[in-house]
């Protein structure tokens, strides 16, 4: 046979299996309740901020207005910020006994910024808090979002959970290329199968915006235990699925959003600062890029060329997509036909980020990504 037939049969086969894990995931994907029940235990909320002055204000605020959290205390560190990040924060607390604005110290060596700032959040909050529940300055909750966050992990019998926030995506580049993350994960991720696993490789952690019980928290080895990681949200949730910890995600596009980067330029460098870490090693991440190019690109190329199996195959990420933009709120048309081009730019993205970490150039927030040793 042609091999440019084989290929294409070969990823229109990934790419239905894909569309069809993905139905079977949007049916079984959890949904927190928004009429939660009360949580009578202490819960502390942390949030690092490093040059958030135009977000953190908004965000305090949504913190000091969650239902149902009557032992409550919210902590906010300003990391070393170059802007005035901690004065909007104090200001924006307004004598809340609840909330308290920390100044950061500089990460040490072998320690990168965001896992340096969430380790001193942990150490100043209530030693008697029972759960940790990080959020970053650029999430926007409704008032129930931790309740119900916490009630599900309760429910569940979780060690940790984190919700998968609606992404907002105004520009084009946005549009074409952050409703990849939820589509992976409903994609690629066997949710339910995660959530008792004792795999690492299936804990799904996302650090924007998640809960860990302080006793997993802490034997797992906390924001320690992955120091030097620019992913640290994924490598935490591996190290806490090595101690035994369960969890995993649900869907939280009804109680939180986000909007992650802003732009062609933030997106890119946001992603790239990072993108050749999430999938481990370079080997892995030339076979995802690989997999990725074969079932979503190979076969809308040969669909141009008048393969009806390529239409197929084209077809079926199309389908994936509106998918998984129904279930976690995302726009389904006209921006799901861009699917291809929507891979092709995260491959290149990818490669992109895979030669800066080899040339020492990434940065993040005026921080270089590799940690100083």
């Amino acid at each position: 046979m042609n091999p440019c037939r084989l290929l294409t049969r070969a990823g229109t086969t990934l790419a239905v299996a894909g569309a069809v894990h993905s139905v079977v995931n949007s049916k079984l994907l959890r949904q927190p309740d928004e009429q939660p029940r009360d949580c009578e235990h202490p819960v502390s909320i942390l949030v690092p901020a490093r040059n958030e002055a135009d977000r953190i204000g908004t965000m305090i605020a949504s913190l000091r207005a969650q239902i149902s959290l009557p032992r409550v205390e919210i902590l906010v560190l300003d990391d070393c910020s170059t802007d005035r990040t901690g004065d909007v924060a104090r200001a924006a607390a307004a004598g809340d006994r609840r909330v308290r604005v920390l100044s950061g110290t500089p990460p040490p060596p072998g320690w990168l910024g965001k896992p340096h700032a969430c380790a001193q959040l942990a150490t100043a909050a209530d030693p008697h808090a029972e759960t940790l529940v990080f959020v970053d300055a650029d999430v926007e909750l409704e008032p129930c979002a931790v309740a119900a966050m916490l009630d599900t992990l309760h429910r569940s019998g979780f060690d940790f959970i984190s919700p998968l926030p609606r992404l907002v995506a105004e520009s084009r580049a946005e549009r074409l290329v952050q409703p990849l993350l939820p589509w992976s994960i409903l994609t690629t991720v066997p949710l339910r199968f995660a959530e008792y696993t004792t795999r690492p490789s299936l804990a799904v952690l996302a650090g924007p915006f998640c809960a860990v019980r302080r006793r997993a928290y802490d034997a797992a080895g906390g924001h320690a235990a992955v120091r030097g990681e620019v992913v640290e949200d994924i490598e935490l949730g591996h190290a806490l699925r090595r101690t035994g910890a369960v969890g995993g995600t649900v869907d939280g596009s009804h109680i939180a959003r986000i909007r992650m980067y802003s732009g062609w330029r933030d997106l890119q460098t946001g992603y790239g600062k990072s993108a050749w870490r999430a999938f481990g090693s370079p080997a892995r991440v030339a076979v995802v890029m690989a997999v990725l190019a074969t079932a979503y690109v190979v076969p809308p190329v040969a669909a141009v060329g008048g393969s009806g199996v390529g239409a197929i195959g084209y077809a079926a990420g199309v389908f994936g997509r509106v998918v998984s933009a129904r279930r976690t709120g995302g726009r389904q048309f006209p921006d799901a036909l861009a699917h291809p081009a929507s891979v092709a730019v995260a491959i290149w993205i990818t490669c992109q980020s895979v030669l800066g970490h080899r040339r020492g150039t990434l940065h993040w927030k005026d921080r270089p990504v590799d940690p100083p040793r």
